[in-house]
This record gives C-alpha cells, structure tokens and sequence, in this order.
C-alpha cells in the first residue's frame, strides 16, 4: 500500500523499492524506516510482496540489513522467509554494531534479534520499532 498524494513522493512500498531508491541517492535509514511504515499498515498479501524479491545490493551491510530486516519481518507475522535472504552475500565477515559507540556494544550482543545477529549485525531489539506499527496493531484491536 503505497501513500502518495499530490504533495508526496510514494513511500517505499518493497525492500526493492529501497534499494532502488538508495541506489539513486536517497538516504537508506529514512527509505527503510519509511518502508516499515508502509509494511506495518498494509494487509498480509502486501507484506508478503514487500519482502519476497532480493533488492539490488546496494553496499556490503545495507545488503546484510536488507536480508535481516526480511527474515526478522518474515518470522514476526507468520510469512515466508524469502530465499534471497540466505545468500552468502546477505552475512557480513566482519560485526557491525549499530549506532557505533563503544559503551553500547554490550547492550546490543544481547538486544540484537536473531535474523541481525546471525549476519554479525548489532542493533536494539526495537530497530524496527516505529510508530505505525502500534497504531496498525491498536486498530485491528478494536
């Protein structure tokens, strides 16, 4: 489910999407986080599309991000793990922490989820944390 109207440029709508757009130069962080947005409020059918296709690599730990992202999002709400995430590409060699202060790494070892720290990312356990998500869960509550 894609939000555009005369005034905005369509959110992200796949993991596509936001290699796509990264690879064209728009910021990775706010296309992912704007994509998130759009997965959390879209039905099963759309959130499955999001994440089916391998995007294009766009950087050794956007690539390993993207697969963990995938994975973690495919594990949550029940979906097919897509196979692109297994991709010997998708992991990094070296660990990557998030954030990059020294004093958090300890915190992120044990927040990390799993599908992030079987590809040597580092994050808290609500990286994918967004406001959307809250409110998609607090209106099919009711």
């Amino acid at each position: 489910m894609k939000t555009t109207d005369a005034m905005t440029v369509p959110r992200p709508a796949t993991l596509q999407d936001v290699a796509a757009r990264t690879l064209a130069g728009e910021p990775f962080d706010f296309l992912l986080r704007e994509s998130l947005d759009d997965f959390y409020g879209a039905d099963v059918e759309a959130r499955a599309t999001a994440i089916r296709i391998a995007p294009a690599s766009v950087g050794a730990i956007h690539d390993a991000y993207l697969a963990a992202v995938a994975e973690h999002l495919a594990l949550r709400f029940g979906l097919a793990v897509p196979s692109w995430t297994d991709d010997p590409d998708r992991f990094l060699a070296e660990p990557f922490f998030a954030g990059g202060l020294e004093t958090l790494k300890a915190v992120l070892l044990v927040e990390s989820p799993l599908a992030f720290r079987r590809r040597q990312i580092f994050v808290s356990a609500n990286a994918l944390s967004r406001a959307s998500e809250h409110a998609a869960s607090a209106q099919s509550a009711h």
